[in-house]
This record gives structure tokens, sequence and C-alpha cells, in this order.
């Protein structure tokens, strides 16, 4: 028997919870603010081979990245990818940047490659606007990233905090609608209005001075009211291009009923389709995904899930398995 090294990979999905500043007044463009969450991964197992494969959910798009990642080093890698799970693609929860920071990292472990999360990144494409999933991927936490500046490689974290432990997220995902991606993302971008400086302005004072220090009082009502803001007013400026705040109509019911009940920091993850809101216990979530469920019966593409923050990045750990010669 010999033994032959592995690397597994749990990588986290993030809720992109708005931007700060669309118009890039002073300089730096965007600016994001976002969070992992525990409950959906992309798991992917790597070991040495001597060809190239994938198995399992987003295989193809596994084996492009890789192809990409040779073409970039000049080197053929081989490897064989097992993806136990994946993060559902095109729903504004990051899948593609949580697999390529996987697959990545886990190749630069077992060939001792000379790149890191920020070359992955940019060889991914990942990072053009966000640094949330990045940062996440490595770190976890609720994340504030400063944007890009002209010369910007990945935006730069400017704030990291941890989220409290008790409090839960209400995740609502349309399992059959998916978002902006690609090029029609890019259009989207380009025939959006400027975003006023003044509300950039308005969104940055809310965040710092009352978002964040409630944050750090444990204040959920506080926290949440400013993501809340921060979503109605990057949803007004996306809703030429989305066609309202929320791109389906059934997340957009749910959400509505949920903030009703009491849920707070209610909003869409990116292009959505998925929504989230938050609540302050296992226990108030259950109850009101249980409501929730009854009361939607006549929309069965919504699922709901209850997720907690992760404060902490993707899991990597190395494994030696046996096998006969």
């Amino acid at each position: 028997m010999k033994t032959q090294q592995q690397i597994h990979i749990e990588a986290p999905a993030r809720l992109h919870m708005g931007f700060l500043d669309l118009g890039g007044s002073l300089g730096r463009k965007f600016g994001s603010i976002g969070v992992g969450i525990n409950e959906m991964t992309t798991s992917l197992t790597l070991t040495c081979s001597r060809g190239l494969n994938a198995e399992g959910p987003d295989a193809a798009r596994a084996l492009k990245f890789v192809e990409k990642l040779s073409k970039h080093l000049g080197n053929p890698l081989s490897v064989n990818i097992n993806i136990h799970s994946a993060i559902p693609s095109h729903a504004g929860l990051g899948s593609g940047t949580q697999l390529a920071l996987a697959i990545g990292t886990g190749l630069a472990r077992l060939y001792g490659l000379p790149i890191n999360l920020k070359d992955l990144a940019c060889l991914a494409g990942r990072g053009a606007r966000s640094g949330i999933g990045i940062a996440v991927f490595e770190q976890g936490g609720l994340i504030v990233d400063g944007g890009r500046a002209t010369n910007t490689v990945v935006p730069p974290i400017i704030s990291r905090m941890e989220m409290p432990s008790e409090w839960r997220f209400i995740i609502v995902i349309d399992q059959k609608y998916q978002g902006l991606h690609g090029s029609d993302e890019i259009e989207a971008f380009r025939s959006l209005p400027t975003f006023p400086a003044t509300e950039a302005a308005r969104l940055c004072h809310l965040l710092m001075m009352q978002g964040l220090p409630a944050l750090a009082e444990r204040d959920l009502p506080s926290f949440g009211g400013v993501i809340a803001e921060i979503q109605r007013s990057v949803g007004d400026h996306f809703s030429p291009a989305q066609g309202g705040q929320f791109t389906s109509k059934a997340v957009k019911k749910a959400i509505g009923y949920l903030t009703d009940m009491g849920a707070v920091g209610e909003g869409q993850s990116s292009w959505g389709p998925t929504g989230f809101c938050l609540v302050e216990s296992v226990e108030r979530a259950e109850s009101l995904v249980s409501e929730a469920t009854l009361q939607l019966q006549d929309y069965p593409e919504i699922q709901f899930l209850i997720g907690t923050a992760r404060n902490h990045g993707a899991r990597i750990n190395n494994l030696e398995c046996n096998f006969s010669d």
C-alpha cells in the first residue's frame, strides 16, 4: 500500500449586502459589505493524478479554471477533483469565486505553486467590483471593502467584524430563477445612471456611524435598519436593470412577509434572486420559516434556509489516503 496526499477544502457562500459608492466620486468605485454563511458551501477534494479529471456539481466549470491556471503557469496541471457539494450558480451567493479559490488554493498546496489568493482571484476574473467573496474565503466575518481605485488589484478590506453566533439569517432562494451574470451583468452596469455622490456619502455615514457600532454593541434592530436602508438605496438604483428592488417576485413576496412579521436587515444578495433578512435567535427563525411556508404555498419555487454568519474562512485540510499500486 502507498499513501497519496489529498487536499480537502470547504468554502462558504456569501451574502453581498450592498454597495456603498457606485459612482466613485472620490476616486474609489463600488465599496461593499457582506458576510459568509456556514450552511451553504462548495466542498471538494483534490488528489494528484496522471491526468485532469473532475466530477460532481460544477465539474465543467472546475476543469475550465484548471485549464486557465495551467495556461497562466505554462505548466499542464494534473489533478482529480471530486466536488462533493457546490453553492448554487448565478444565485447571488458567490459560487464562482469560491470554486475558483478552492481549486486554486488546493492546487497551490498540492504542487507548491507560486500563486496567492489575489493572483487566483484576478486569474478567475473575480474581485472586479467586490472583495467580499475573497475576504470571506480568507478570513470570514462581516466584511467591508474599500472599493476599487485606478490601480487596485483586489478591493482592500477596511473593516472585518465578527457577527453574534445567536443571530440567524433567513435566506430565501428562488429555485427557478437566476440573477444577471456574464455579459448581461456587464451591460446592466453600463446602462445604469450615475450614482449620486450625496447618496454615497449618506450610505457611508450610516454604515460607519450607525451600522458598524450597532454590530459591535449587538444591537440587531439598529444594524438591520442600516442594512435595509443600504439595500433600498442600491435596489432603487438597480431597479431599471432588474425590474424592481428584487429580481424575483416570489422572493420579494417572501421577504415582505418576513419583515411584516418582525425580521430586519432585509435585502437581496448581489443580483439575486436570493433574498435575506435577520432575526435574533434560531427559535425565532424557525417560527417565522414555519409560518412563511404555510402562508406562501402558492410559491413552490421558494426555498427557505436558516443560516449563521461564518466568522472564519474556508476550511483547508491536508489528508493522506492509502491506495494499491
